[in-house]
């Protein structure tokens, strides 16, 4: 059976740049007299949401870190294009056929913790606004993953009942928040790091072109 909508997130599953902005915003909290190595604010980045890395970053880096999230996006922003040359480079090419693919059969979503403005200008690097019905960011629900708002606004938005959606995510939280939702979830573990932590989703796999929408019911429940 068919699912009646996908929901994709972004960073890690369509785009790969949570890295890259590990190293920016290291950078950015050195010109403002915090040292944090790119290795260590990864670990704040990773399947977070921008408020939620806002806060974390607040709560570390006191000094460094502006009290609104939205001003600290700002300032942040083009220290991320510094270290963009080729923003082509961060595309995870084989997850956006997929994506097309898909919305063909359904409507298609992408649900991210991402500042909105920074999901929009994914959506056409990766030439998908014809395929995205629409895309949510950190600001357009209250809580980050692993709650499930995100997803279930995005859902509710659609008019599809969330046990008739399908998540893509790559991330614990990012699974954790899918199965809080009601959903089924693929995670996608690109290099195999993860594989034991994404064990709640319904299915992992190397790439979302292992993925089928009529998976018999023994291999994606």
């Amino acid at each position: 059976m068919i699912p009646k909508a996908f929901i994709f997130d972004l960073d890690g599953t369509l785009v790969d740049t949570e890295e890259l902005w590990a190293e920016a915003i290291s950078q950015y909290l050195a010109d403002g007299g915090a040292t944090a190595t790119a290795g260590e604010v990864v670990q704040v980045v990773f399947g977070h949401s921008w408020l939620d890395i806002h806060a974390d970053l607040r709560r570390l880096y006191p000094k460094a870190v502006p009290a609104s999230a939205a001003q600290t996006a700002l300032e942040l922003r083009p220290y991320y294009l510094r270290l963009q040359d080729d923003p082509h480079r961060i595309i995870i090419e084989s997850s956006v056929v997929v994506l097309k693919r898909l919305a063909k059969l359904a409507p298609a979503i992408i649900v991210s913790g991402s500042p909105h403005r920074d999901v929009e200008a994914a959506v056409d690097l990766i030439d998908a606004r014809a395929e995205i019905r629409f895309v949510l960011g950190a600001e357009d629900y209250r809580r980050g993953k692993p709650a499930p708002d995100g997803f279930l606004s995005g859902a509710q938005r659609l008019g599809v009942p969330p046990a008739d959606c399908v998540v893509f995510e790559d991330s614990p939280s990012g699974v954790a928040s899918a199965k809080a939702a009601g959903m089924r979830c693929v995670a996608l573990d690109r290099n195999g790091f993860c594989t034991e932590q994404l064990q709640a989703a319904d299915l992992v796999v190397p790439s979302l072109e292992d993925y089928r929408p009529t998976e018999s019911p023994q291999v994606f429940p």
